[in-house]
């Protein structure tokens, strides 16, 4: 099963991975992180299918996904 971890100390709330994910697992949390960004938080990991587009648009490199 595939996992997603996103290091919340670098994200800027942008979307783009919130947008690019096929199967919907993530979405713009409700905690803000130290820069005072609402990091990208996965709503339901169990619908991951490892594809790691998300990884590949964020600019900020702050997510991680693991196979």
């Amino acid at each position: 099963m595939a996992k997603v971890v996103v290091l919340s100390e670098y994200c800027k709330s942008c979307g783009l991975c919130v947008e690019i994910c096929p199967r919907k697992v993530l979405a713009i949390g409700d905690k803000p992180n130290p820069k005072g960004y609402f990091a990208v938080v996965p709503v339901d990991e169990t619908k991951c299918i490892g594809c790691a587009l998300c990884g590949l648009v964020c600019p900020d490199v702050a997510i991680e996904v693991y196979k």
